[in-house]
């Protein structure tokens, strides 16, 4: 009898020590969280974790790189079918519909409602374009963690070259157009262009750069006075005038540049100083701090016929069930929340703040009046929004948008056909949601 209470004595450890292996001897937590940082991002968010890691001793947070996209959800797909999901994951707002639907993530009113919670003063002073994104069927499954928006960047040297004032960058979408062609020239008469005006992001649908093409091709279709759905989700809007209007504006451009020819990224394009007006979000300004040979700013997207739009985005932290421990995972995420934290992050990493009281801090203050090239992505929250909820088929309406786009840019295919023929395909697939 004795050997056998041994027994099972010795199997009750076992088990108990499998059923917590997040806790070393010592007693501390780990919290495993996947993200899809970029490297240049990783020192920002290091630090981060460092910080909170020094303030909360009895938590260590084990960071894990996984590629963003669908690299992330398939993993994320795969290791809740083991049982074996992080605690926390960044993830994008287009596949958050697909964690909810494996009943994977938390609701987030669960973590906002309890006795750690957040109250309704702070949660009103989180930018509410940051929150719509984290929404499922208008409910909160995320929280923001960091936040994004778009902007002109401008090759100030190349306006002066071309005759144009350099502190007053293109207001409107027929400047935007004007300029373009003043700055796309053949520099060697050989009857190829050798200097572009304006990157046009026209990207292969199937390939990894299509949302980032449907990303940068949305605030125009804004700007014309579109929408991509209705308030409903039973039809998609983006084959409207405005829409036909902001493509058939891509299209000019592109041909009067000739830009099928242009063969670099948007990035390098601009750093080689082969193109002088790009699109793009804070990621890149560390990478363009380093250009020494021209002068270079960044400045709002023109308005279009209608109004000033850009988009505001980010990524979200999503808390998983099958954590061991949720609540240590939600004192980290609202940890990260916390003003001053965003501020550092902010100022580290290049990615805006989330809460609206960061840009009433004195320091974050005195960070932007020192780099103009951040202050003008900031300022552009003012005339921001959040791309409007999709709550099914997101991923597949976002590949249809792209394939308009390729289609009419890249093909011979017209502007308004290229986008009836997605918004019909969109519209079959929204018919059949069992609302």
């Amino acid at each position: 009898m004795k050997k056998i209470l041994a027994a099972l004595i010795v199997l009750i450890l076992i088990f108990n020590g499998c059923g917590d292996n997040s806790k070393d001897n010592s007693g501390v937590i780990t919290i495993n969280f996947w993200h899809s940082f970029v490297s240049r991002t990783i020192p920002a968010l290091n630090s981060l974790i460092a910080k909170y890691e020094k303030e909360h001793p009895g938590i260590h947070i084990n960071a894990q790189y996984v590629p963003s996209g669908d690299p992330l959800v398939q993993k994320l797909v795969t290791a809740i079918q083991s049982n074996t999901a992080p605690d926390v994951s960044w993830i994008h707002s287009d596949f958050l519909n697909k964690l909810v639907e494996a009943d994977a993530i938390y609701k987030m009113d669960h973590f906002i409602s309890g006795k750690n919670g957040l109250s309704k003063e702070e949660m009103d002073d989180i930018f509410p374009q940051s929150l719509q994104s984290a929404k499922w069927r208008d409910t909160l499954y995320a929280m923001p963690m960091e936040a994004t928006t778009l902007a002109l960047i401008y090759n100030k040297t190349k306006f002066k070259e071309a005759g144009i004032d350099p502190d007053k960058p293109p207001q409107n979408w027929d400047e935007l157009y004007d300029y373009a062609m003043k700055l796309t020239k053949d520099k060697n008469g050989d009857g190829k262009t050798d200097q572009y005006g304006f990157y046009i992001p026209a990207f292969p649908a199937s390939g990894p750069l299509s949302i980032w093409m449907v990303l940068q091709w949305t605030p125009f279709l804004w700007q014309a006075g579109g929408e991509e759905i209705n308030t409903g989700q039973t039809a998609v809007l983006f084959n409207s005038d405005a829409g036909v209007q902001a493509l058939s504006y891509w299209k000019k451009i592109f041909n009067m540049e000739n830009f099928k020819n242009f063969t670099l990224t948007h990035d390098l394009g601009f750093i080689s100083n082969t193109i002088a007006m790009i699109m793009d979000g804070p990621w890149d300004l560390p990478e363009f701090r380093e250009i020494k040979n021209f002068e270079w700013g960044v400045t709002y997207l023109p308005a279009g016929p209608v109004k000033r739009a850009t988009y505001m985005a980010g990524e979200h932290l999503a808390i998983f069930k099958q954590s061991m421990h949720p609540d240590e995972t939600w004192a980290f995420v609202k940890w990260i929340l916390e003003p001053e934290n965003q501020a550092m992050f902010s100022e580290e990493s290049g990615y805006l703040p989330v809460r609206k009281s960061v840009l009433d801090l004195p320091g974050y203050k005195k960070y932007l009046d020192g780099d103009p090239a951040m202050k003008a992505f900031v300022d552009q929250i003012a005339i921001s929004q959040a791309r409007a909820p999709i709550d099914f088929f997101r991923v597949e309406i976002n590949q249809n948008i792209a394939e308009a786009v390729e289609n009419a840019i890249l093909g011979n295919v017209g502007p308004g056909a290229a986008l009836n023929e997605a918004a019909e395909k969109s519209n079959r697939l929204l018919s059949t949601v069992n609302k």
